[in-house]
């Protein structure tokens, strides 16, 4: 099916952030748009946020006046759900409640023509469960911008049980000629998007109620190790503790309290006591004019290193031989397990042991753990972790060794898998069960996040250049230090790892 042409009709329900988002998409691009909201004074309030918005584009030259004047005038408002009876697409963007959606687009059918195409903008509420109280649910299809939906690039076109494959097809045409980066998924908990995306605030979340480290340090290593725009606390923040835990609850919910879900009680804790980030001004740090910002913490040594020695290969950090040569440190080479001696200390690459178990196999006591990074020579910090048994002089000389790549460190306690790479290999982890399970294919997954969340990389992508076989070792290790299913490997992993394959081979 091809895209929806610039002469159909598109009604919008809601004029929230989304709602009108969604309207200024379709009249940009050519639509006549009906937005309809039983307040009056919500469609006056968004429409005049609109047109401060496009204002903004005239002054930086994406637009000219004509253009901002035209996507102004084609869209029309309306109290009244009639005044959408000649539309093609309808797309819904109200609160997040069952009943109301059903009960909405149940009026909708009686309303519209039979080949009108409905859409809801839900988050989280099944495609197939909304389309179970319609006569035409072939006709029903998820449609999930993101916000600030004229900027983000990401639509998931999301398909029920009984969503026609011609109607998500049109959907996914329009769309694209929307300019948006599109992807297809089956109706699931979480769709793509929110379900991949758990990780990133549950395992720093597990971190700090273990006191690895601070919030700020997280977030730095987060953003500054690993190119993540912001850190988790920063972002749980922004979106409100409220809403992310009630997103976390429903998926976790849904997946039959799939310990992989788990909510946070330390999160818990901060919703129950109002502390819901920015909008109440304190959440994970405080906000306001008079409140000083959080300092990551960062370790600093004397010891400078003149020479080091690597034995064995140190995979995905292999570039960190070329990097010290650019330094002026002396490299020399031998066999062995891949790790990095300089002074005291003996460098690894984490691999999801803690330190300490990895200092006690290896009979090497003074094991200091580095983290992944996504690019080894040009971020700025680097996480490290000692075993409890290394002595300060071995972490003071590892610190010394980053110190002379110009690298900030910032110092965690020991835990599994560290920061960095335990959250992309989660990460990895999730993604490969939605493609196993069929909710959407391999590219989809990585799209997904990057266009819908910004991610530096996509996940799956992230972890073909990390290597499978170590994504699957620092997941089980992992599983194995906490003894929770939690960590468990996805299948999909394994058999791609079996194979000595990539997700893209």
């Amino acid at each position: 099916m091809v895209a929806l042409s610039s002469t159909n009709t598109i009604g919008v329900i809601g004029a929230g952030t989304m709602g009108i988002g969604v309207a200024q998409i379709a009249a940009t691009h050519g639509h006549q748009v009906r937005l309809v909201d039983q307040n009056s004074e919500a469609i006056e309030r968004s429409i005049k946020l609109m047109k401060k918005g496009l204002d903004k584009l005239v002054s930086r030259d994406r637009i000219n006046i004509a253009e901002r004047d035209a996507i102004v005038n084609r869209i029309s408002s309306s109290s009244q759900l009639q005044d959408l009876s000649d539309c093609s697409l309808i797309v819904e963007a109200v609160v997040e409640d069952l009943k109301i959606k059903q009960g909405l687009f149940k009026q909708l059918e009686a309303i519209c023509p039979y080949n009108t195409i409905l859409a809801t903008n839900t988050s989280s509420i099944s495609i197939t469960e909304i389309g179970a109280a319609l006569k035409r649910p072939e006709n029903f299809v998820g449609m999930h911008f993101f916000n600030p939906a004229p900027i983000m690039k990401l639509v998931e076109v999301i398909s029920g049980k009984m969503t026609s494959k011609s109607i998500a097809e049109t959907i996914t045409n329009t769309a694209t000629a929307w300019g948006k980066k599109v992807v297809q998924a089956k109706s699931t908990p979480g769709f793509i998007v929110n379900r991949v995306a758990r990780p990133f605030y549950a395992e720093s979340l597990r971190l700090l109620e273990e006191g690895v480290a601070s919030a700020a340090s997280i977030d730095a290593v987060i953003k500054e190790s690993a190119n993540f725009r912001m850190g988790p606390f920063e972002l749980m923040d922004l979106i409100g503790n409220d809403v992310n835990y009630s997103v976390t609850k429903t998926v976790y919910k849904s997946y039959y309290q799939d310990q992989r879900f788990s909510p946070s009680i330390l999160q818990k804790e901060l919703v129950d006591g109002g502390l819901l980030g920015r909008k109440s001004g304190q959440g994970f740090y405080q906000y306001g004019d008079n409140v000083s910002q959080a300092i990551p913490d960062s370790s600093t040594s004397s010891y400078k290193p003149n020479a080091i020695l690597i034995e064995g290969s140190l995979g995905i950090a292999s570039n960190i031989v070329n990097i010290a040569k650019s330094y002026g440190i002396s490299v020399n080479k031998s066999d062995g397990n891949g790790f990095i001696k300089c002074g005291d200390a003996v460098l690894s690459l984490t691999d999801g042991r803690t330190a300490s178990r990895r200092a006690k196999e290896n009979n090497t006591p003074n094991t200091i753990l580095f983290d992944l990074m996504f690019d080894y020579e040009a971020n700025p910090r680097i996480a490290i972790a000692a075993a409890i048994q290394a002595s300060d002089k071995a972490l003071e000389h590892a610190i010394g060794f980053f110190q002379a790549l110009e690298k900030t460190v910032t110092v965690l306690q020991d835990t599994p898998g560290l920061c960095v790479m335990r959250t992309v290999c989660m990460l990895a982890n999730e993604g490969a069960d939605a493609s196993y399970q069929g909710v959407c294919d391999v590219p989809s997954v990585d799209n997904a996040m990057v266009f819908g969340l910004n991610y530096p990389r996509g996940p799956l992508e992230w972890a073909d250049q990390i290597g499978l076989a170590h994504v699957c070792r620092v997941l089980s290790n992992i599983k194995q230090a906490y003894g929770t299913d939690r960590y468990r490997t996805s299948l999909l992993l394994q058999q791609l790892r079996d194979a000595n394959m990539g997700f893209y081979d």
